[in-house]
């Protein structure tokens, strides 16, 4: 099935960038080396070496705001932080690609009567990997809760689950958001399991964590969320996968 992009939505670290963003490139690769010898029969023998993903992008400029792309791109560049990138919306259960990854370039500016443009690259410190949304960005959060379940499957041994928190905006008098991951091996989650916890976040920003490779048979997975503070509100986005 071939899909037109036209609803493609873009998170780096804590800025959601869709709404500046024309053109979303991911890549993904495997090094490839080589293991031919005698008893290969007269054909190359390879075998995968380290991987790497990368994530670019372009757009139109724009600045004055943390979430803006110019600020945010600034505030980002050397630094490691977690993306995520949705072919098709970012509702629950949309299908979603996210990594750890370093903000290794960014471009501004062009030519006299063009509508200034940007174009920037991620380059991963972590696998790509594919998921699905668990928390959508465009639900305001003021108090304590729990998501929808995702049935992501059992996690063999050597596998993780990766997830990427996005906090895109806050407000408030002294409020805070702390996330976890819970798991259970049925959708109703009558006895979860914390399996991730990010620190308590009090400014937009973000972060990734992952699983420690041991084997979790649990196949349903959430997003639980502890909010404080005085009339706290809180916009954020939150990505899971398993590789």
């Amino acid at each position: 099935m071939s899909m037109i992009l036209t609803n493609v939505r873009v998170f780096a670290v804590g800025a959601d960038i869709t709404g500046a963003s024309n053109k979303v490139e991911l890549s993904g690769e495997v090094e490839e080396k080589e293991t031919t010898n005698y008893a290969s029969g007269g054909w190359k023998e390879r075998i995968g070496g380290i991987g790497s993903a990368e994530i670019s992008g372009e757009g139109f400029w724009q600045a004055g705001d943390p979430s803006l792309i110019d600020d945010a791109s600034w505030a980002q560049l050397g630094g490691v932080g977690p993306w995520t990138v949705c072919p098709d919306a970012a509702q629950v259960g949309s299908l979603a690609y996210l990594t750890r990854a370093l903000r290794s370039n960014y471009q501004l500016l062009g030519a006299v009567g063009d509508v200034a443009p940007w174009t920037g690259t991620a380059k991963s410190s972590w696998p790509l990997v594919r998921g699905q949304i668990a928390h959508p960005p465009g639900t305001a959060r003021t108090a304590t809760g729990t998501g929808t379940a995702l049935n992501l499957g059992a996690i063999p041994a050597g596998k993780r689950l990766y997830a990427a928190l996005h906090v895109l905006s806050v407000a408030g008098a002294t409020p805070s958001l702390t996330v976890s991951i819970e798991s259970d091996d049925a959708a109703g989650m009558a006895t979860p399991t914390a399996r991730l916890s990010f620190d308590a976040a009090t400014a937009a920003g973000g972060q990734a964590l992952r699983t420690d490779a041991a084997a979790i048979t649990d196949t349903h997975y959430r997003v639980a969320w502890a909010i404080s503070g005085t009339t706290p509100s809180f916009m954020f986005a939150v990505s899971l996968g398993i590789r």
